[in-house]
């Protein structure tokens, strides 16, 4: 039985570890041990982020829309509700947005908002 030579397979495996580890500082990106460790950690920092990434994003909208409605006199509590209430669906990232670029036309909702309160 001839002997099996595993010069080229090992190669390749090398080589694709080192392209996943290219900006990575020191012997990181050079030494193929090291970066081994440091690519399979790296992988589990980017699946754990893309979960943690949906979280921050919905906290950082609630938090401008919170601003935005403290201008109005509302909570971000009661301004949600009353959204709801006047029949309003605007996810929160659409909300945010008009509360940053449109400070006028969010005003107009934090009105219809409090009225729909009021109505209640």
């Amino acid at each position: 039985m001839p002997r099996v030579k595993r010069g080229v397979p090992a190669h390749a495996r090398h080589k694709k570890v080192l392209k996943l580890a290219k900006g990575y500082r020191g012997r990181n990106k050079s030494c193929f041990r090291i970066a081994v460790q440091k690519v399979e950690k790296g992988l589990q920092y980017a699946y754990r982020d893309r979960k943690a990434k949906k979280r921050e994003f919905r906290r950082l909208w609630i938090i401008r829309i919170n601003a935005g409605a403290r201008l109005s006199g509302l909570s971000y509590s009661q301004f949600i509700h009353g959204l709801e209430r006047a029949g309003i669906e605007l996810d929160r990232k659409v909300l945010s947005d008009l509360a940053i670029t449109e400070p006028a036309n969010f005003a107009e909702l934090a009105a219809k908002a409090k009225a729909a309160l009021q109505a209640a």
